[in-house]
């Protein structure tokens, strides 16, 4: 198998409150089609669509947890970014789960998570470089 990946979708539980989460208060660009909507990340889609929508795609029934067991990271070329990129995730209705502090590793971070508690760390890797498009160089 192709080891790439090219599209993440969350299930939301009210897809017009996470597009006006994700479009209009952070400000993300979107692609919609009737209850799903696509969105470049630089060479990645993220999408959202409704979470009883995905499960009947998908075949799988179950009741959702506050932590889904994963989540999604947006690298920051300093800490003074992370700090910025954070402060515009809380004015636009983001829960601040964690505030950007020092971790553990040597890097600097925190968590935010959107209408529906799925949980986007925002985070500087001092280890790690970011290419013009701000994608991590491994």
């Amino acid at each position: 198998m192709r080891q790439n990946l090219t599209v993440i979708t969350l299930g939301v539980a009210d897809f017009k409150r996470s597009l006006k989460f994700y479009r209009d208060k952070l400000g993300w660009k979107a692609k919609v089609t009737g209850d799903v909507a696509f969105f470049d990340m630089k060479g990645v889609v993220f999408a959202i669509f409704p979470t009883k929508e995905l499960a009947k795609d998908a075949h799988v029934h179950g009741k959702a947890s506050r932590f889904h067991g994963f989540s999604l990271a947006i690298n920051a070329k300093s800490p003074k970014e992370a700090d910025a990129l954070m402060k515009h995730a809380k004015k636009a209705g983001a829960e601040i789960v964690k505030k950007p502090q020092k971790t553990f590793w040597g890097g600097y971070g925190g968590y935010f998570a959107d209408p529906d508690g799925h949980l986007w760390e925002v985070v500087h890797n001092p280890f790690w470089k970011l290419d013009k498009q701000g994608r991590v160089v491994l």
